[in-house]
């Protein structure tokens, strides 16, 4: 016989949890200790709960454990004060999930080769869970994904160990929003969207993200929650593809999409700027519009509007490429196989170090297929780590800036505008500068060795 638990049940196992989260009593487990997981980490121990990190990387826990931090949005200083109070410690034994009251998971979903989702973290890290799942406990995904995911994906793999979503175990969706480097938003500060899959879980993780963040989006189901965060970057990509776009179209019309955008953001209504670039960065909005193309031809539906933006914003390398080639054979009559090339910037956005998916990777591996010599210089990044997509950079460093570097080169490609940068100092030694972020005008240099890109 099946075995029934009513809505009055479920409720008497919720309301001890609930009420541990209330009185900040609960411990709460995060896995996954990178960009999304140790920002919430740090928030959920400030906001009085014992928190534990699992990372599978056994030098993360270690690192952290000695408070130590390797993420920014996360300083070293705060991060020793929670592991020194205990409200915060970080392990790579699993089998402590069985102590957590609240599980939350904040693991990376890449794309495959193919451009098709890859949920191999996600479903793994589901079935670790499921190995330690406790009556009672919440268990909360992060990761960004298609609709549907964690109802068809995590859902199962909890509920094959015999405990029920929404009677044993509770089961919640919450999508990361954070932005490395900006620092008018924290973790806190950015309103989050949360749903259950239930009423008593939609309650309990209301009641977790209450007690952390500043403001609440309560949405009616997990799938809906899911398509916020997808929303949210289709959005960005769209609109970034359209710029890129018009940047092509503008200069072979002889015109700075730069000035252009700058007039038309001082219309107050119908228009927000975007800005465009030399290819996308980040973990989300170069990948998660492809997880919505993918999900949406289950139901023959097709994305167009999507895989174009797409299709543009993957050209945008070669685009900067092909126009830095053009530059030094029109300006230095030097071919671009014979050229000593440096890029500022390897993070995929200013002030931060950040590299994942950074289009400067990715014109490092242009260039250098052509023939060319290529350096970089990052302030942020002093060497390049290893990437799924460019395993070969892996270890390279970056070179110096000062004067005699610069002018050791036939070309600077601006790729990250960092602030950090002595724009002056590479104008005053630079032969020729192919600016991708319009940064020599916003720091008020102008110069005909600066092509912009």
């Amino acid at each position: 016989m099946p075995r029934v638990v009513t809505a009055t049940a479920a409720r008497s196992l919720a309301d001890p949890v609930l009420e541990r989260l209330s009185a900040r009593l609960a411990t709460v487990g995060v896995i996954g200790l990178g960009y999304v997981g140790l920002p919430l980490a740090a928030a959920t121990a400030r906001a009085g709960f014992s928190t534990v990190g699992f990372d599978s990387d056994p030098d993360k826990p270690r690192i952290l454990s000695s408070g130590r931090s390797y993420i920014e949005a996360v300083s070293s200083e705060s991060l020793a004060c929670l592991v020194a109070s205990r409200q915060f410690r970080a392990t790579d034994d699993f089998a402590e999930l069985a102590d957590c009251d609240l599980v939350v998971i904040c693991v990376p979903t890449p794309l495959t080769p193919q451009r098709a989702p890859d949920l191999s973290y996600v479903r793994a890290t589901a079935r670790t869970v499921a190995r330690h799942l406790q009556r009672g406990q919440i268990v909360v995904l992060e990761s960004t994904s298609y609709p549907g995911t964690t109802r068809e994906v995590v859902k199962p793999i909890l509920e094959a160990t015999g405990l029920r979503s929404g009677t044993d175990f509770f089961l919640g969706y919450s999508p990361e929003r954070e932005d490395p480097g900006n620092a008018d938003f924290s973790s806190t500060a950015i309103p989050r969207v949360v749903a259950g899959d239930g009423p008593e879980a939609t309650r309990m993780v209301e009641a977790f993200y209450g007690a952390v963040v500043d403001r609440l989006v309560v949405v009616s189901s997990l799938d809906t929650a899911e398509a916020v965060k997808i929303t949210e970057n289709v959005f960005r990509a769209v609109n970034i593809a359209l710029v890129n776009e018009l940047k092509v179209v503008f200069d072979r019309m002889g015109l700075d999409v730069w000035e252009v955008i700058e007039a038309a953001k001082t219309k107050p209504f119908g228009y927000m700027p975007f800005y465009p670039g030399p290819g996308l960065g980040g973990h989300c909005i170069p990948i998660d519009p492809f997880y919505l193309t993918w999900r949406s031809r289950e139901f023959d539906i097709p994305t167009r509007f999507i895989e174009l933006a797409g299709e543009i914003n993957t050209a945008m390398p070669r685009y900067v490429v092909d126009k830095l080639e053009e530059a030094l054979d029109r300006r230095l009559s030097k071919s671009l196989g014979r050229a000593r090339i440096l890029v500022i910037g390897l993070a995929y956005k200013k002030n931060i170090s950040d590299v994942r998916e950074s289009p400067s990777l990715e014109l490092i591996a242009l260039l250098a297929d052509r023939g060319a010599h290529v350096d970089f210089h990052d302030p942020h990044v002093p060497r390049i780590p290893h990437t799924r997509r460019h395993a070969d950079l892996h270890g390279r460093q970056s070179v110096a800036f000062d004067a005699s570097t610069v002018a050791a080169y036939h070309a600077v490609l601006i790729a990250t505008d960092h602030d950090c940068i002595d724009y002056g100092l590479l104008l005053t030694h630079a032969k020729l500068v192919i600016d991708t972020r319009n940064a020599c005008a916003r720091a008020g240099f102008q110069s005909d060795r600066i092509v912009k890109a």
